[in-house]
């Protein structure tokens, strides 16, 4: 099995490891890092669950390889939170009933933040647009769209 080693900075964490040619981003972070929020869903990538942020763009970590991320700054759902405050969006999905199982949350919220960061106002066309990639089988997405307006607003300010 050939092997590479790799330099990734995750959730504000630099590293150098060495992972197999073939192994998935999603793998890497769930099973050599224990970042368990990350899920593991389709793996297909039609669901979203295992949604994460490279350097700046929502990816499916179940569709990448872990050498992909080479020079690159990973964020998952656990490096969202700061100094024990939840990040806007993870209050609001929260407050606003954006979540039910949680399973596909993660991906929801790392998707929702991803698009916060490139449209701060999103109308509700295009918060349900950028969501087109995330699956959720309980909450219908009524309660995902408000916790993202919401989480707009407390990101701006209002």
């Amino acid at each position: 099995m050939s092997k590479h080693t790799i330099d990734v900075t995750v959730n504000g964490e630099e590293m150098t490891v060495e992972v197999a040619s073939r192994r998935l981003l999603s793998d890497f972070l769930r099973d050599d890092l224990n970042l368990t929020g990350t899920k593991r869903g389709c793996e297909t990538g039609i669901c979203g669950a295992c949604s994460v942020i490279v350097d700046g763009e929502v990816v499916k970590s179940c569709l990448s390889l872990a050498v992909q991320a080479n020079g690159k700054d990973i964020t998952t759902i656990e490096g969202l939170s700061q100094d024990g405050q939840l990040h806007p969006v993870q209050e609001s999905f929260m407050n606003c009933g954006g979540l039910q199982c949680g399973y596909c949350t993660p991906g929801f919220i790392m998707t929702a933040t991803a698009m916060l960061n490139h449209t701060p106002n999103p109308t509700e066309e295009e918060i349900r647009e950028g969501l087109n990639g995330n699956l959720c089988r309980c909450t219908g997405y009524v309660g995902i769209v408000e916790s993202i307006q919401s989480a707009a607003g407390k990101l701006n300010g209002n």
